[in-house]
């Protein structure tokens, strides 16, 4: 609900006193209140995830950097996924977007 998308350290002995590894900005929510879910790309390298503005935010995975804000939708992007260079959004306004990542 804090337009954050957190990575977590979930091993029994984490290193550090912080388990949050990474924390991602830019996804935002609203009056809503649905369940935004994110989804990695096959090789790890990309996190994205959807946002109440409409918009899909895609994230550098080890910089934390935002790499692509792909808008489109009529309504709040619930749901991404990531497979090669190819995206697909599902939105509230029921419709499904697919499109190709440019590097």
């Amino acid at each position: 609900m804090d337009g954050s998308l957190m990575l977590w350290d979930v091993k029994p002995f984490c290193a550090s006193e912080s388990r949050m590894v990474r924390c991602y900005i830019g996804a935002t929510h609203n009056f809503e209140k649905n369940l935004l879910k994110c989804c990695w790309s096959e090789d790890a390298s990309l996190i994205s995830a959807g946002s109440a503005d409409r918009t899909v935010n895609v994230w550098d995975v080890k910089t934390g950097d935002l790499k692509h804000r792909l808008g489109g939708h009529k309504g709040s992007v619930n749901e991404t996924s990531i497979n090669g260079s190819f995206i697909a959004s599902g939105s509230s306004d029921k419709t499904i977007i697919v499109g190709k990542l440019e590097n």
